[in-house]
């Protein structure tokens, strides 16, 4: 077996490092972001090898991040370096968690989705969440209202307004996620929302925008759909 070229050996402007301090970490593959957190490789596997062994195995990142330390340990990661890859994954999930703690404005589908995404892009059943905002639009909280199967939730109206009216919010967001990964709206998604917005039409607490979070393919190049921007919060 022909020995793997070393990170070390590589020319500069092709090594991880330099190239996320030269173009940033957009411009870096995969396994490259990966190679970073390892460090070094093994006998006949490169940082890069090993990176992209661990992500042949699980498929994606999202199997990688739910995977537990034990099936993280092939060869070339070690105890320390599956805690490494562990710890990363969390860290991810602890900053999104400090984004609610800012308070952002919420005025942009974008926003609503970066809120949302890391909470909910391990889970495997669909959970229901109405966010509520104030008249500015800023945060107030997330409620979590409903886990149900894959391919179902049953939420009543009155679930979702009764934390809004609690907190004295001024409208709402409502989120879920598709754990299939497709967040195409189903008629039962639609029909849902429209209750939901004629209800708050009596309350006057405005429904704001229904998301729903999947995942980004290369045919596709958003993780989330808007009802909104889908047209279907009109009547």
């Amino acid at each position: 077996m022909p020995e793997a070229t070393r990170i070390r050996d590589l020319p500069a402007s092709e090594k991880p490092r330099e190239r996320l301090l030269a173009k940033g970490a957009d411009a870096l593959r995969e396994s490259e972001l990966i190679a970073i957190l390892l460090r070094t490789g093994t006998q006949g596997l490169s940082a890069i090898d090993v990176a992209q062994s661990l992500l042949t195995k699980f498929g994606s990142l999202e199997a990688l991040a739910k995977a537990p330390v034990d099936e993280l340990r092939v060869k070339g990661v070690g105890r320390d370096k599956a805690v490494t890859l562990k710890e990363a994954f969390r860290l991810a999930k602890r900053m999104a968690d400090e984004l609610r703690h800012e308070s952002p404005v919420l005025d942009t589908p974008e926003k609503l989705a970066a809120l949302l995404r890391e909470d909910n892009r391990l889970l495997e059943v669909e959970h229901f969440h109405v966010v509520l905002v104030n008249a500015k639009r800023r945060l107030i909280r997330v409620e979590t209202l409903a886990r149900g199967t894959l391919d179902s939730l049953v939420t009543h109206p009155r679930d979702v307004f009764r934390p809004a009216i609690s907190a004295n919010a001024s409208a709402v967001f409502l989120a879920h996620n598709h754990p299939s990964g497709d967040p195409t709206p189903s008629e039962a998604d639609i029909r849902f929302t429209r209750d939901i917005v004629r209800a708050g039409k009596l309350l006057k607490i405005d429904v704001l925008d229904h998301i729903i979070l999947g995942r980004r393919t290369t045919e596709r190049g958003k993780d989330y759909a808007s009802l909104r921007e889908l047209g279907y919060l009109y009547e």
